[in-house]
């Protein structure tokens, strides 16, 4: 798989940090560091594996999780007192809790400013309106809950599709026009049932891909409801109108 996705703007390793200490509810002041280590490895894998374009902050913070854990492992200190000086985590700690008041602050000053919850917004086109629709109001999900929902795609194929070998090939060309046009047809689509019918890795892979693209294009939004809640798929209606614009 050589294709390869450019976000236009990509979350860095902080937001990777506190996306992981969300989903699995811990305490940002007590990281289990060996833990949120092994989850942010994992994501790292993951990103490497889709050819997602990683800055290299990001290999930068997986060794220094890996020296704390390292650090960690050493027996304490004899020094009575000493506990919470010689923390480990200390530093990345403070820079978590700073980085996340920043964010909060800047979440806030967005819902003044436009009265939309686009905590996760990559600064793609304003998301449609739903003031009609039952429900809280809808905000952009960040690359970290896609690249969850799609490793829950990987791990609900059984070992007999997962390993079957591909009689058809894929390209991201095709997948991008098959999703498109679901979209013509209906007005969302959720995450997973784009996989519904995907019969091995490379076509689960190819169609995530497929939309990462459409996510950079600005053709589609990839919205919740709520956090860590099912991602739904729209189109994006504005960028339609352009397109057709242009056209004539």
């Amino acid at each position: 798989m050589t294709y390869k996705v450019k976000l236009p703007v990509f979350e860095g390793p902080l937001d990777l940090l506190l996306y992981l200490i969300r989903k699995d509810e811990l305490d940002i002041k007590d990281i289990p560091i060996s833990t949120i280590t092994e989850q942010y490895l994992e994501y790292l894998e993951l990103m490497k594996m889709l050819n997602l374009d990683i800055a290299g902050e990001f290999i930068v913070m997986a060794a220094t999780l890996i020296h704390i854990k390292s650090k960690m492992l050493l027996p304490p200190s004899e020094e009575e007192g000493q506990e919470e000086e010689d923390d480990p985590r200390g530093e990345l700690i403070k820079r978590l809790l700073e980085y996340k008041k920043f964010k909060e602050a800047a979440a806030s000053l967005a819902q003044m400013e436009g009265g939309q919850r686009d905590f996760f917004s990559r600064g793609s086109s304003k998301l449609p309106d739903t003031s009609d629709e039952e429900g809280p109001p809808p905000f952009e999900a960040s690359i970290f809950d896609l690249i969850t929902a799609f490793t829950k795609v990987l791990n609900d194929v059984s070992k007999e599709e997962f390993y079957q070998v591909a009689k058809d090939e894929f390209t991201v060309g095709e997948k991008i026009h098959e999703i498109f046009h679901l979209l013509v047809d209906q007005p969302k689509i959720l995450f997973m049932d784009l996989f519904r019918r995907a019969k091995s890795k490379l076509e689960i892979v190819t169609i995530f891909l497929a939309l990462l693209e459409l996510i950079r294009l600005k053709e589609i939004f990839v919205i919740q409801r709520e956090p860590f809640s099912d991602i739904e798929i729209i189109r994006n209606l504005e960028s339609s109108k352009v397109r057709s614009s242009n056209d004539g």
